[in-house]
């Protein structure tokens, strides 16, 4: 009866050792994924900063009041101005 019990608890000693093997694999593959996952939204955070800043810099009134003048644009006269309900 002995050596059935020690027999028992050694195989449920081994299936608990394989059964807490495939959990650490899974928990190393998880955080693996977590990582990738950071990194990305590290690197997206980067690049929206970049765009924001390129984004500020391409809106700046002064270049594009020095393009606009460059293709022969000109600031809006009064009298380009319509009024509503004259039918115009």
């Amino acid at each position: 009866m002995v050596r059935l019990l020690a027999i028992a608890a050694g195989l449920a000693s081994l299936v608990m050792a394989t059964v807490l093997h495939a959990l650490k694999q899974d928990t190393r593959r998880i955080e693996a994924q977590v990582q990738s996952i950071e990194h990305a939204n590290d690197k997206a955070e980067s690049d929206i900063a970049g765009l924001k800043a390129e984004r500020a810099w391409l809106g700046r009134p002064d270049r594009i009041d020095r393009l606009a003048r460059e293709q022969g644009l000109e600031p809006i006269r009064p009298e380009q101005y319509g009024r509503l309900g004259n039918g115009r």
